[in-house]
């Protein structure tokens, strides 16, 4: 009878240790919050010399590592397909948009031989959660397939968009969950004002809260929030455009040198590189009142994430989770030079005075991403003269601002020179990452995410999941470079519509779509002004060769694939 009650006592004690020591490694398992912006340029946020206010993004760096040389892949679909999958881009079938062209690496759809950061982590007991942006799948129809939607790739609760533009005041495919739906007849959230970056932030707010007060296993979550601020349209509130009124009447060219002097004071960006050309005159600017309304809603817009940011900081500083929670912020490419909405449509300029259409029902719901109209019933108009900001605007901020959102570096979103795939990382977790405000300037790719995400959450990345075989990661675990060691870095490669790039160490070959390749040393000149593939052949034949091979294995080739042709 003794020998019995010891061996229970002894069985209790090991199953409590056992549960206790499960616990405690719940418990050092970080939350990971994976926070992605839209559109912008490398210096746009203040803590990376940019006009806007972002305090809480400024407070994450303080607290956090700023990295000085992360890279995307230079547009929005590529780039979330990369994140979300720690693969290039082409080897999780979104080598493009969301479009088939026929070949594995170009299928416009997430495919099976990935994973995705949720799925990894949900079967390593982490509660997931998304909010914002999807894009990485063509079918967006309500009554469509749904097997690449976020509930069918790993997430328990998603909130957000499918496609990948449209209005604030209206997005088109919003979902919840699996069911499209209309922000004018949701229950479950009706603000004063509907703005959808309010509600990204608000639902990722919600997230965090509700799994605080149902999490009796303290499991640890993974947020992935995918704002489209500061993507076209520029649509903002007025509340927030107010505070930039001013702001940038100095031009392009004032602006760009300030910027500049930012950057190189706080050690973000050698004094020793040339700043890229300049584009535009200030002084030829006709229409300078539409130009910098067109700046001053970008920035707004910036504004509101940021101030979303800091309702997220502040729900996880309020539940005690704040120390133990992996921040991670960057963005999908650089500043956007394309110009939709800066010519009118239909010679409308000027709003009416009254509706002239037929209002919008409200369970109607969205599904264009340039509207027609506006809920209540004015034409959305477009071109010089119409100020953008509301929701019968539909407009982007041009070439020459995204000019001055990528200074110092040259070119824009969908090319791989540095404005393109140039992005800020923010890295802020205060029980590892003991560099507060340090600059961390080891080259870095969002290849990395998806591999750090598996480290820290001591996760496991399965070699085949669901019957389908999985693709060995691509990138690296930046444990190495938060605890100030160096990462086992051997090449970065980029490919988007024939545009191509390979990086290592120093050395940069990159070339646009059928030009010749260039070569740059980025320790000396990363804004990309000094070609040197003459004074260094055999150097640029290796990195050819280097990203030859890669392309081959990683279903890049052929170059800008032709269309499927679809079915009668």
């Amino acid at each position: 009878m003794a020998v019995s009650k010891l061996l229970i006592s002894f069985v209790l004690g090991v199953m409590f240790v056992s549960g206790f020591s499960h616990q405690a490694d719940c418990a050092e398992r970080p939350n990971i919050v994976v926070i992605l912006c839209d559109d912008m340029g490398f210096s746009d946020i203040g803590c990376y010399g940019g006009e806007a206010e972002t305090p809480n993004l400024d407070r994450l760096a303080a607290g956090g590592l700023r990295f000085t040389q992360f890279y995307n892949t230079g547009r929005c679909c590529p780039t979330r397909a990369c994140l979300l999958t720690g693969l290039y881009p082409h080897q999780a079938g979104v080598g493009h948009m969301m479009e088939d062209k026929g070949l594995d690496g170009y299928r416009g759809e997430l495919n099976r031989h990935s994973m995705t950061i949720a799925e990894v982590l949900r079967g390593s007991g982490y509660a997931t959660f998304m909010a914002g942006k999807w894009h990485i799948t063509k079918q967006t129809k309500p009554n469509g397939s749904k097997q690449n939607w976020p509930i069918q790739r790993g997430f328990d609760r998603f909130y957000g968009t499918i496609h990948g533009a449209g209005s604030f005041f209206d997005p088109n495919s919003l979902t919840r969950g699996n069911t499209q739906i209309s922000p004018f007849a949701d229950s479950e959230y009706q603000p004063e004002q509907y703005y959808y970056t309010d509600a990204i932030s608000d639902h990722a707010t919600r997230f965090i809260k509700e799994h605080q007060t149902s999490n009796r296993n303290q499991d640890p979550f993974f947020l992935y929030v995918a704002y489209t601020a500061a993507h076209w349209p520029m649509h903002a509130l007025e509340k927030d455009i107010k505070k930039y009124r001013g702001r940038f009447d100095e031009g392009y060219e004032s602006l760009r040198k300030k910027r500049l002097q930012r950057l190189v004071k706080s050690g973000l960006i050698d004094p020793a590189w040339e700043m890229a050309t300049g584009v535009g005159s200030w002084k030829d600017v006709k229409n300078r009142e539409w130009e910098l309304r067109c700046m001053e809603v970008y920035a707004a817009m910036i504004d509101n994430m940021d101030q979303g940011i800091g309702r997220i900081i502040d729900s996880l500083e309020q539940s005690g989770e704040l120390e133990n929670t992996l921040i991670l912020f960057m963005q999908d490419n650089g500043g956007c030079a394309e110009q939709l909405g800066r010519r009118s449509r239909n010679n409308l300029v000027n709003r009416s005075a009254r509706p002239t259409l037929e209002p919008m029902l409200a369970q109607t719901l969205q599904r264009d991403m340039i509207p027609r109209q506006s809920r209540d019933g004015y034409p959305v108009l477009m071109g010089p003269g119409v100020m953008p900001g509301p929701a019968d605007t539909y407009i982007a901020y041009g070439e020459k601002w995204a000019n001055v959102s990528n200074t110092p570096f040259r070119e824009y979103k969908h090319w791989v020179h540095e404005g393109g795939i140039a992005t800020p990382l923010i890295a802020h977790w205060p029980a590892t990452i003991k560099r507060a405000g340090r600059l961390e300037k080891q080259p870095s790719h969002l290849i990395d995410i998806m591999a750090s995400c598996v480290d820290f959450a001591g996760a496991d990345y399965p070699a085949e999941f669901a019957g389908e075989k999985i693709q060995p990661l691509e990138g690296l675990s930046l444990r190495p470079a938060f605890e100030n060691k160096k990462l086992a870095r051997e090449a970065i490669y980029w490919e988007h519509e024939g545009n191509r790039a390979v990086r290592v160490g120093d050395w940069k070959l990159v070339s646009k779509y059928k030009q010749p390749w260039e070569l740059y040393d980025m320790k000396l000149d990363r804004t990309e002004l000094h070609n040197l593939i003459d004074q260094k052949p055999e150097l640029a034949k290796n990195l050819t060769d280097r990203w030859d091979q890669w392309a081959k294995r990683a279903n890049v080739l052929p170059l800008r694939p032709k269309s499927q042709n679809k079915k009668k």
